[in-house]
C-alpha cells in the first residue's frame, strides 16, 4: 500500500531492502580504474579511441561512447595543443597551376610509387621555434627520409627528399606530394623532382585533407612525443630523433 502510494513498484522497496549492488554502477567502476591506468600510462596522451583499443585488447569489451562518457565523468582529457601557423619566406607563385595528382587515394601498391612530405614545428627553450620536414612512403606509411634544422627553407625539404631516395630508392614512375609551401614550390626542389623524372603533386591552398596521411602522422608525433616533453636545446632534440 505504502508503495502505491509513493508511485513506486515493491520490486524496487524489496531490491533496497535486500542491500542488492547495482552491476552496471560497479562494472563503472570497475571501468574508472582501468581508464584511469590507461591514461596515466599514456602520460595523458591517449583520447577515449585509443583507450578503447587498449581495453579490447585486454578482453574488456566496451563501446568508444562509453569510454568517452566515463573519460568526461573522470574529468579527463588527450592533450590537444592548438596549432601554430609559421609562414616561409617567400610566397607560393599563384600564376602556376598546381595538379593533385594523388586525389585523396593514400594507398599504393609498391615502394616509392607515392611519398607525402611536410613540415612541422618543434619549440625548445634555446633557439625557439625548429624545423622538422619528413617523407612518409605510402605503401607501408614508413618515414623513408628526414631532415631536422633551425630554419624552414627549401635545404631543409631536399635533405629529407635526398635522405628518403638513399633509404628507399628511385621510383621514375612516383608521385611526390606536398602542400604548396614556398620551400615545396621553389625552383631548387622543383627542378630536382624534374631532374629525377618524377610528378609532383599538390594539395589545395588551406585544404589538409588532401595530404590527411601526413598530417595525421604529424598530428600523433605531437600530441605523443613533442607536446609531452620540454626540450632544452636544438640538440637535445636532435639526438632524440637519432
Amino acid at each position: 500500500m505504502l508503495c502505491k502510494c509513493l508511485g513506486v513498484h515493491h520490486s524496487v522497496y524489496y531490491y533496497h531492502c535486500n542491500h542488492r549492488a547495482n552491476s552496471y554502477k560497479m562494472a563503472n567502476q570497475k571501468l574508472d580504474v582501468e581508464i584511469k591506468k590507461i591514461y596515466d600510462e599514456s602520460k595523458g596522451r591517449y583520447g577515449s579511441p585509443k583507450i578503447t583499443k587498449v581495453l579490447n585488447t585486454k578482453g574488456i569489451k566496451v563501446s568508444q561512447k562509453r569510454v568517452a562518457r566515463r573519460m568526461k565523468f573522470l574529468g579527463l582529457r588527450s592533450i590537444i595543443i592548438k596549432k601554430y601557423n609559421h609562414a616561409g619566406n617567400s610566397k607560393t607563385d599563384n600564376t602556376k597551376e598546381y595538379q593533385n595528382l594523388l586525389e585523396q587515394d593514400f594507398f599504393a601498391d609498391i615502394p616509392s610509387q607515392k611519398w607525402v612530405g611536410d613540415i612541422t614545428y618543434i619549440y625548445t627553450k634555446e633557439t625557439g621555434w625548429t624545423y622538422l620536414a619528413i617523407v612518409m612512403d605510402l605503401f607501408d606509411l614508413k618515414v623513408v627520409g628526414w631532415s631536422y634544422g633551425l630554419n624552414m627553407t627549401d635545404d631543409l625539404v631536399i635533405d629529407a627528399f635526398n635522405k628518403a631516395l638513399i633509404n628507399r630508392g628511385l621510383n621514375k614512375e612516383g608521385i611526390f606530394h606536398s602542400d604548396r609551401g614556398s620551400q615545396y614550390t621553389s625552383n631548387y626542389f622543383e627542378k630536382l623532382l624534374i631532374d629525377l623524372n618524377l610528378k609532383h603533386s599538390y594539395s589545395k591552398k588551406g585544404y589538409p585533407y588532401d595530404n590527411a596521411s601526413m598530417e595525421s602522422f604529424n598530428a600523433i608525433l605531437k600530441k605523443e612525443e613533442v607536446n609531452v616533453n620540454n626540450y632544452a636545446t636544438f640538440n637535445e632534440h636532435l639526438m632524440k630523433l637519432n
